[in-house]
């Protein structure tokens, strides 16, 4: 029976081609700026919440 102690033997397949980016340079900057849009309102968004319910109430508590 025949051992192979060659490790170099077959050669191994060749690794596959990366795939193409899903985004584009255009596209990577609009979400990037939607990313930032979203964490500024994330944090300003209640304090504006607050502000405008306030105005509410004073507008009808009168």
């Amino acid at each position: 029976m025949f051992v192979n102690f060659n490790p170099d033997w077959p050669p191994p397949p060749e690794p596959p081609a990366p795939p193409p980016p899903r985004l584009d340079k255009q596209g990577e900057a609009r979400l990037g700026w939607v990313i930032a849009l979203n964490l500024a309102m994330l944090i300003l968004g209640p304090l504006a919440g607050a502000t405008v319910l306030q105005a509410l109430v004073a507008l009808f508590a009168g």
